[in-house]
């Protein structure tokens, strides 16, 4: 640091002090501290200041509270306390406490503090009103385009009624309706526009739900001196919380005692290393034996000082500090400090602290609120802004192209006598071309297209909830079904996160399982272990079990008693409790009196606890339990019980046990033991104890573990059980193209067994450890990639360069996550999925989906439903485009062709084509729901065209066989009707429209398979709105007469238009037999299919690095610089 820049830091930070040095003067603040000096003692690293107003104790003091006992349970009215009584003695009223526990925890307590300092609840999202989700909907290009076409055929529909006066064959006057076209697209965009803006309003409104239902988790606290768990939403500032590892802490704070604490803080500062806390008081004299001589100066007596020298004199203002940099910047190289921030994760230790800030005035409140950031256009919806754009130009040009034929017909005609060239006939001429101009754009606008886009994505997002997907932004529901990897947790998402102690060796032959098979006689069968073990053997099980655990016993409102904690921790407890006879925990505990306490260490790998046993003699003995990884604690144990000592008695409040020394063909036993649990992904623990004469204070575990004189008592192994279905979903997974990574915290050996397991570490496959991945320049981490498959012993950090690497790639990746720790992960993907049930609420803010039920097999459903909603719009692509093609291609030419400059289908026929076929189609058509099939080809990249190859093959197909088909019937007269019009255009309309409608089964399948009616029973909608397309049709051809131009046919007629449209089908089946080679427009597209021929072939992958040899002869796993080959010998 330079001078300058150490100067200004100074400065900055005396100022910074003075600020929070000044007292507040609310008077409906009865503490001494404002809201805003809370929030900045932790945000600034205060230590400064709560040196000034007397430590944590003057902290506690200041918030009406006690260290030891919490906050009062009922307080209130509490009295004023200033800044200033905080340097006088404390009188006795403040130290009373009443420890009556309150009957119900329902009552309305704390007023006072939250008016000050708010409550630990986040603020309502202000909720969007439907009419703005309504306006924010109508902003789409689509609905714009449709409106201006609805405008314009509303003005002349009107015009053409009022003005122009028709006739039937009959001489019937025909009922003026040509303004029911534009009220008809008034009604699409109303309907589009309701959907999609109700949609997502129901969507916000789950999700709130679901916010408000999932975070409400308990937490350990201690209030009127007892321990209790308490809501989250309950925590106040000045609650006593504790922490154990595996917490995710609540609210901001101040450490008050605990052991070697270690937290992650990567949420606040983006660094994975393990952060240490401790006291406030051990944190001053760290940095008093850094300060100089002259910080050792005598502070201000405060005893005798009024108030009005407390405000002149300003006796927390130290003029040493003046010349001391380190008191202004106290922690400059990340200095060990008391202060806890919300939203990390403790890693290691146990602690209480006092909660400062909650809410959003704490950090992990404050993230959330900048996470509250509006959706974005979804990539469908970009790529189909295009598409309207395309078809507006189109439809334009073909307007534009009949205006100018049209325009040229009627000045050849008045230049011959053809026309009539009277004022009024010109006049209506001209408005004549205009109407039928404009009846072109119509036609070509899809105004099904954008109802059918919010109808499948809203039918899917619905759907989804269902298979336990909580869609919260909807470009996910798409992107996900062309994810081409998955990013995914192991505990809880992979398996069940339900752990149980499954099996077992004590001594080094006294082996149980659950569930044994017969034929193993040496293996007891676990239900049985209390009989056959000896009882001073269960008893000193039961002790260590009991004693050395942070895990406790809690029982709610109803009197259910549960066990609260580690889960591994909790399953060794139960283990004792169902199969050792154990008494109650709470008995066992108050037994023997706790001498010290190591909490878990990841450097140890190990927790142990250490107790005072009396003896007759009057010399305790200090007993050590000690339980943790297997393997590394074997290696420091000489002795080992033995289980079949003769000298063993029936007494039941034996515990005296006898030991034998530990042989090397036992060590090597118990070695393979713990090798085979490994491999069967159990989770194993040692539990080993070591008896003392003394214990100094000053013994560190290190030094016990080093001694290497630990009796072992045996190895349990726990189990993580897979979730059901979880090996299929990965094959599925694969099957579709999507390749799955397994990133986990776990060691290597359980993560490559459950890997195996599942499916996803295979021959060909690699594993890495975190550390070793993150070490990788970047050049090898991208070699390294298609084969990288585990990734153990990660940390956030790591899962975020495997995101972004994979992106660097073009792929696009989904990630799972549910720890506040992986948000920058969740936020890189394209797709994040956080856990519903254990995940967090940061998780689930920086997700697209929410996981309802933590289940990786949702997450394939997830897949199914995203290719399924692209499939639908493209479905419904492929059947409007035909229509519209169509349509226009026909008014054209018959409008040329007319002697009247008519279309050959009226307005209200168009109506009928346009309103009900395509938006009853857009219902029938988005409502499929997914097949397996859909998992069965390769995922779609980023910029693969919204119409591919096969798409156009049948657009352009079905609009030739049609277009051919009715050209022929208006001019050729096959049906000899050229003398009876009214009928030819009945037989005409009705040909169209049956086209269309057996058309729509063709588009069931946008591929070239032909079965297009496998699954049509499953679509009620489908079925349904086709019953009603054709009842519609006859009624209105048979009843419409006057009012849609139509005359009643008989059955020959009735006939031949319904075979004309059947033949469609077949059509299809005969363009789908078409390879798409010879028509492509894609020239990938070759190579994409023999991508994926080879994707699902079991064929050897190669891949070498020079620095990794692939070349083994006997073993079928290379292990190098912590990268795990798994290889095949050929």
């Amino acid at each position: 640091m330079t001078p300058k820049s150490s100067t200004d830091t100074k400065k900055y930070s005396s100022e910074s002090l003075q600020m929070l040095m000044i007292p507040h003067i609310d008077p409906s603040n009865p503490f001494a501290f404002s809201l805003e000096q809370m929030c900045q003692l932790v945000d600034q690293k205060q230590m400064n200041f709560m040196e000034k107003v007397g430590g944590i104790d003057g902290i506690a003091r200041g918030l009406h509270t006690n260290l030891k006992q919490g906050i009062m349970w009922n307080e209130e009215n509490l009295s004023f306390i200033r800044m200033y009584d905080l340097t006088q003695p404390p009188k006795e009223e403040e130290e009373f406490y009443d420890t009556q526990f309150p009957i119900s925890m329902d009552c309305d307590t704390f007023i006072q503090r939250r008016q000050v300092f708010g409550s630990n609840v986040l603020p309502l999202i202000e909720e969007v009103s439907l009419l703005q989700l309504m306006w924010e909907s109508f902003q789409d290009k689509t609905l714009i385009l449709l409106t201006i076409s609805a405008m314009i055929s509303l003005t002349v529909g009107i015009y053409e009624d009022i003005h122009n006066v028709e006739y039937d064959a009959f001489g019937n006057k025909i009922a003026g309706v040509k303004w029911v076209e534009g009220v008809a697209i008034i009604v699409a965009v109303s309907l589009v526009v309701i959907v999609g803006s109700v949609n997502d309003f129901q969507k916000e409104r789950q999700f709130r739900n679901l916010n408000k239902k999932k975070e409400d988790r308990l937490v350990s606290a201690v209030r009127s001196g007892k321990q209790i768990l308490l809501s989250i939403y309950d925590v106040q500032v000045g609650d006593v919380l504790k922490l154990e590892p595996g917490d995710i802490i609540c609210a901001d704070g101040i450490f008050i005692e605990g052991h070697n604490l270690k937290c992650d803080e990567s949420a606040a500062t983006g660094e994975s290393d393990a952060v240490r806390k401790l006291s406030w008081q051990d944190c001053q004299k760290r940095l008093r034996r850094h300060s100089r001589a002259s910080s050792a100066a005598t502070r201000h007596s405060f005893v005798s000082m009024s108030e009005t020298e407390f405000i002149e004199k300003n006796p927390f203002h130290d003029p040493d500090d003046d010349n001391d940099d380190e008191d202004f910047i106290p922690f400059p190289k990340r200095e060990i400090d008391p202060f806890l921030v919300s939203g990390s994760k403790v890693l290691e230790g146990i602690c209480t602290y006092m909660v400062t800030a909650v809410g959003p005035n704490s950090f992990h409140g404050r993230t959330l609120m900048a996470l509250r950031t509006k959706d974005e256009n979804t990539p469908l919806q970009d790529k189909l802004d295009i598409l309207a754009t395309s078809i507006a130009k189109f439809g334009l040009s073909a307007a534009a192209f009949l205006l100018t034929m049209l325009t040229i017909r009627c000045i050849v005609g008045y230049a011959t006598g053809a026309l009539s060239t009277v004022p009024a006939d010109i006049v209506t001429h001209i408005m004549q071309i205009l109407i039928t101009t404009v009846t072109v754009i119509v036609v070509a606008v899809p105004e099904g297209l954008p109802l059918a886009v919010t109808l499948a994505l809203a039918y899917a997002t619905q759907r989804m909830l269902k298979d336990n997907n909580l869609v919260r932004v909807l470009a996910a529901c798409e992107t996900m079904g062309n994810a081409t990897t998955i990013c995914s947790d192991k505990t809880g998402t992979l398996t069940q996160n339900k752990m149980s102690v499954v099996a077992g060796t004590l001594g080094s032959s006294f082996r149980f399982l659950k569930d044994p098979p017969a034929s193993r006689h040496d293996l007891i069968d676990i239900h049985k272990v209390k009989t056959h073990v000896p009882i001073a053997v269960r008893n000193f099980l039961n002790q260590a079990i009991a004693i050395n655990s942070t895990a406790f016993e809690n029982t709610d409102a109803l009197g259910d008693t549960s066990l609260v904690g580690n889960k591994t921790e909790t399953a060794m407890l139960s283990f004792a409790k169902d199969h050792l006879g154990s008494e109650p925990l709470d008995v066992l505990r108050h037994l023997w009196q706790i001498e010290h306490v190591f909490p878990f260490s990841s450097s140890q790998k190990a927790m142990a606890t250490v107790i005072r046993i009396p003896t007759p003699s009057g010399n305790p003995i200090f007993r050590l339990h000690i339980k943790g990884a297997s393997e590394l604690l074997l290696r420091k144990c000489c002795r080992i019980v033995s289980m079949h000592d003769p000298a063993y008695t029936e007494d039941p409040t034996s515990y005296k046990i006898f030991t034998r020394a530990m042989t090397d063909a036992n060590r090597n036993r118990v070695s393979k033991i713990i090798q085979s649990y490994a491999t069967r992904c159990l989770r194993t623990l040692a539990i080993c104890y070591q008896d003392f004469d003394s214990w100094p204070s000053t013994r560190t575990l290190q030094d016990v573990t080093e001694l290497g004189e630990l009796n072992l008592l045996g190895i349990v192994g726990i189990e993580d059980p897979l979730r059901h279905g979880v090996t299929e979903a990965v094959e599925a997974c694969q099957k579709a193209g999507v390749c799955v990574r397994m990133v986990t915290g776990d060691n290597m050996l359980t993560a490559k067994s459950i890997a195996r397991q599942c499916g996803i570490y295979m021959y060909g496959s690699i594993a890495m450890e975190g550390p070793a991945f993150r070490k990788l320049s970047n050049q090898e981490r991208l070699n390294i990639l298609p084969q990288l498959r585990v990734l153990a012993r990660s940390s956030p950090e790591d899962k975020r360069l495997l995101v972004n690497a994979l992106r660097e790639t073009g792929e696009i990746v989904a990630v799972t996550g549910d720890g506040t720790n992986d948000a920058p992960a969740l936020k890189a993907a394209d797709v994040g999925f956080s856990m519903g049930i254990a995940g967090t609420e940061v998780a689930k803010e920086a997700s697209s989906i929410i996981l309802m039920d933590d289940n990786f097999s949702s997450i394939v459903r997830a897949i199914s439903w995203g290719r399924c909603v692209n499939d639908s719009v493209k479905k419904f692509l492929q059947f409007q485009l035909t229509i519209n093609i169509t349509a226009v291609m026909l008014t054209i030419f018959s409008a040329i062709i007319s002697p009247d400059q008519t279309s050959i289908l009226s307005a209200v026929q168009l109506l009928w084509v346009n309103l009900i076929m395509d938006t009853f189609a857009a219902l029938a058509l988005a409502t499929d729901p997914p097949s397996p099939d859909l998992l069965n080809r390769l995922p779609e990249g980023r910029s693969d065209p919204l119409i591919d190859t096969c798409m156009w093959k049948m657009i352009i197909g079905q609009t030739i066989y049609q277009l051919g088909v009715i050209l022929t019937l208006l001019y050729t007269d096959v049906l000899g009707l050229s003398n009876d019009m009214a009928t030819l255009q009945t037989v005409i309309f009705t040909t169209f429209v049956f086209c269309q409608i057996f058309n729509e089964v063709n588009c069931r399948r946008i591929d070239n398979h032909f079965n297009v009616f496998k699954g049509i029973k499953k679509n009620k909608f489908f079925v349904m709105i086709f019953s009603i397309s054709v009842c519609g049709q006859i009624f209105i051809v048979q009843q419409g007469g006057t009012a849609f131009q139509t005359v009643p046919l008989d059955q020959h007629l009735w006939f031949t238009s319904v075979a004309i449209g059947l033949i469609s089908i077949p059509i299809g089946v005969l363009l789908r037999s078409i390879p798409d080679e010879l028509v492509t427009l894609d020239r990938n597209h070759q190579a994409k299919e023999k991508d994926h021929s080879l994707f699902n072939q079991n064929t050897n992958i190669s891949y070498q690095e020079p620095t990794f040899d692939t070349d083994e002869k006997c073993h079928n796993e290379i292990n190098q610089d912590n990268v795990h080959w798994s290889i095949k010998i050929v």
